[in-house]
């Protein structure tokens, strides 16, 4: 059976055939996850940067500003995939040490390109790291049809009130008290606050299934998973609160990669405190 949620290091550790991408990221210095890669990583592990591999045109054809970190194009995406030797059926393991968002933005992102056996590392590696670089096989594989869905700012300003709005933000940011990445502070109009790091317990793993699912359930009444609409600064995050609804076995809701970085650009666009 595939992992197409979470893998433990000891699941992890079993798997024959696995790729696995280190996806290790600071927003404050985005050269970290790189030199920690080059300084030792899982055996095997390619290396994922975010604003270099992971991001798209910040900019529309419009000349809007699309976000931080906008999706790439899928074929983009789909040839960084060929190189580094993903093909049909195969386990994709992702992983960061920061908690585990960047692996959820990953392991959406795949899921995205039609690939559906995706997992992130729950909690830490426990096994050996390495400085040798892994060699790829590059394949002739194609994405399927998208496994998520996402919104665009025009879809939602026009469905603020009737969509279960979540934000993953941390809570002085979501208030507005602080905003030190985008032009304004504040949270999107109806918006509830879930900083992604309270779906980890005290060992940095996720919650179990069933306390997430109580969680998200308060949450998210009377919605349901496909009435919710996930957010946070830069479409990043937010996934975490994704991957840990689909753990739960809430099913999955939408993604709205701009996020406040995008909806914040636009002074039309309504914007609320505290």
């Amino acid at each position: 059976m595939p992992f197409t949620t979470l893998i433990s290091a000891a699941e992890l550790r079993a798997l024959a055939d696995p790729l696995i991408f280190d996806c290790g990221f600071d927003l404050a210095d985005t050269a970290v996850g790189e030199r920690a890669y080059a300084e030792g990583h899982i055996p095997g592990a390619f290396y994922l940067h975010l604003d270099r591999d992971l991001c798209g045109d910040k900019t529309g054809p419009d000349g809007s500003f699309r976000g931080r970190h906008p999706l790439p194009e899928r074929e983009t995406f789909a040839t960084l995939l060929r190189r580094l030797g993903l093909r049909a059926g195969r386990q994709v393991v992702a992983y960061d040490r920061q908690g585990g968002p960047y692996a959820a933005h990953v392991w959406w992102m795949l899921r995205w390109m039609g690939h559906a056996e995706v997992a992130a590392l729950d909690g830490a590696w426990d096994g050996s790291f390495t400085t040798e670089l892994p060699t790829a096989v590059p394949t002739d594989w194609q994405p399927g049809e998208p496994l998520v869905q996402q919104i665009d700012a025009v879809a939602l300003l026009k469905q603020l009130g009737r969509v279960r709005l979540i934000d993953a933000r941390a809570a002085e940011r979501f208030r507005g008290d602080v905003e030190p990445l985008d032009k304004a502070a504040g949270h999107i109009p109806g918006a509830s606050n879930r900083f992604f790091r309270d779906n980890l317990g005290p060992d940095g793993r996720f919650k179990p299934a069933a306390q997430l699912r109580a969680e998200f359930q308060a949450l998210l009444a009377p919605h349901a998973a496909d009435a919710v609409v996930q957010q946070c600064g830069s479409g990043v995050t937010a996934c975490h609160n994704l991957l840990a609804m689909a753990h739960a076995g809430l099913g999955d809701s939408r993604l709205y990669p701009g996020s406040w970085s995008e909806w914040s650009s636009d002074p039309a666009r309504p914007i609320a405190t505290g």
